[in-house]
């Protein structure tokens, strides 16, 4: 069955069964309409979606990259992608679009996939410079990046003010009292995310006087695993630090769990502060005290960004930065500041 054998089965041209298929109800009678219909549903048509793409030039497919995930690794093992993602699936499902992901070590290396596809548009999340640059001059097609630097770049980018959330992360446990603060993230040498929060880190705790050594700078992966073995390292060190300010709660948790079987309690011996907000956090023992950065609202700017791209026909040059929050729960205490 195809739309040649329907339209001689109603008694009407292709172009009107054309119509009714891709719901352009305005163009056939309410009669005709309901005649084709009942023909399609008799003999349990469904066209071919990537015919429909080709003729009407869209593809109703939305690509999604998510990068530094390698041959063997799981984006899975990341909370927070997880949870952008199925909060950008929801969106796309809503406006009538399909999503399609991709797992790649750079983002580059999706390119040749997506061309192939035809995609309507595309996201991408935390992408290099040198990346973008590839991006724009082999996929043209309307895409936004999510924590993405954009300086001189002309892209459509959402992300955070990863500095103020670094600032807010040190002020917060400043302002409890603690003076011996751990720093617990991936590099802060790549500019970036992670470098931001850093500087936001090290800038607050010089306003109050207090010296970060680079021995309470801790670098780890997103790993839980990995936020265990720091967790122990802290409790081994014998530094007398108070606080830890990790930059995700996945490794917020694993440092909690290192702590604890190394018989250290949080928040009574040490306080620990996430990022992210992830759910995890919020049924932890202690449950965990974090910093927002409100993902759903990132979803919903993006989202609305990229279909505007997608009506207008041209990629937007914007880098819009949502506001960050303490979610104050259980895992950091205040303590006593004694002064001479």
């Amino acid at each position: 069955m195809n739309l040649k054998t329907i339209a001689e089965k109603a008694g009407v041209s292709t172009a009107t069964v054309s119509n009714v298929v891709n719901g352009n109800f305005h163009k056939v009678s309410d009669k005709t309409r309901i005649k084709v219909q009942k023909i399609i549903e008799e003999n349990d048509y469904k066209p071919n979606a990537m015919a429909k793409g080709l003729a009407s030039k869209e593809s109703k497919i939305i690509g999604l990259v998510i990068p530094n995930v390698e041959e063997s690794g799981n984006f899975g093992e990341n909370p927070y992608d997880v949870q952008m993602i199925a909060l950008l699936e929801n969106y796309i499902r809503k406006q009538g679009y399909y999503l399609m992901l991709r797992c790649v070590g750079r983002c580059r290396e999706s390119i040749p996939l997506f061309s192939s596809w035809n995609v309507d548009g595309m996201i991408f999340f935390g992408t290099f410079k040198s990346e973008v640059e590839d991006i724009q001059k082999d996929l043209h097609v309307p895409a936004v990046f999510f924590d993405t630097y954009p300086e001189e770049l002309e892209i459509a980018n959402v992300g955070i003010d990863d500095y103020q959330a670094g600032y807010l992360s040190a002020r917060y446990l400043l302002g409890k009292g603690h003076r011996n603060i751990a720093f617990v993230g991936p590099s802060h040498e790549i500019p970036g995310v992670i470098q931001e929060r850093y500087k936001g880190f090290q800038d607050a705790c010089r306003e109050q006087g207090v010296e970060v050594p680079e021995e309470n700078i801790f670098e780890v992966d997103t790993l839980f695993s990995n936020g265990v073995a720091v967790g122990q390292r802290i409790a081994a060190s014998g530094k007398g630090i108070t606080a830890v300010s990790v930059m995700t709660d996945t490794v917020a948790l694993g440092v909690m769990e290192g702590l604890r079987l190394c018989g250290i309690s949080v928040p009574d011996d040490i306080s620990v502060i996430g990022f992210d907000d992830l759910v995890e956090g919020n049924v932890s023992s202690p449950k965990l005290t974090t910093i927002s950065q409100h993902p759903e609202r990132k979803v919903n700017e993006a989202g609305d960004i990229l279909f505007q791209m997608i009506r207008e026909g041209k990629q937007m040059v914007i880098n819009k930065k949502i506001d960050v929050e303490i979610i104050e729960r259980q895992s950091v205490r205040e303590v006593p500041v004694y002064t001479s």
